[in-house]
């Protein structure tokens, strides 16, 4: 029983990891329409679109109705509700734990403040001087431009004196 809902929640996470068939599902929200309709404003070919509603109708996401010619399609919300419900079980983990971390971050600033810090660390050090950062001037360029360089590059290096070896026919 776990092993078939792990690969329903595998089947789902994977139809939503495409941006392609996010959107199918999300245009799918406002009622049930033709594979024409949902695939014009993808701009794909029929063939590589029918992949993605493949995708989304082996997990359970979406629904085929055939009436004559016209191919329509539904969305099934159950396998997303069983996704979310997923999910909450983790959102509740993480929150709780990131609840903490926010606890602890605040009690570490009450007991050591950031400006206080900072006053400590000038005093700690006042006779020695700020860096400064060194100011390199470039060459100015052949051009009369002013160069975007960031500074000078490196010559060129020269080309071997010898000729290499020749073909003989």
């Amino acid at each position: 029983m776990v092993k078939y809902e792990d690969d329903v929640l595998n089947a789902v996470f994977a139809a939503l990891a495409d941006p392609t068939r996010r959107k199918v599902l999300q245009t799918l929200e406002q009622g049930s329409l033709s594979v024409g309709q949902l695939a014009e404003p993808h701009g794909m070919s029929l063939p590589g679109f029918m992949k993605h509603l493949r995708v989304l109708e082996t997990a359970g996401l979406v629904t085929r109705a055939k009436d004559g010619r016209v191919v329509n399609l539904a969305l099934l919300p159950e396998p997303m509700q069983e996704a979310a419900m997923w999910l909450s079980r983790y959102e509740k983990f993480w929150s709780d734990r990131l609840d903490a971390l926010g606890r602890y971050l605040y009690q570490q600033e009450e007991l050591n403040p950031p400006w206080k810090a900072a006053k400590t660390a000038k005093a700690a050090n006042p006779a020695k001087p700020a860096r400064t950062a060194k100011v390199v001037k470039a060459a100015a360029p052949r051009s009369g431009r002013p160069s975007t360089s960031p500074g000078t590059t490196r010559p060129r290096p020269k080309k071997s004196g010898r000729p290499g070896p020749t073909r003989k026919p």
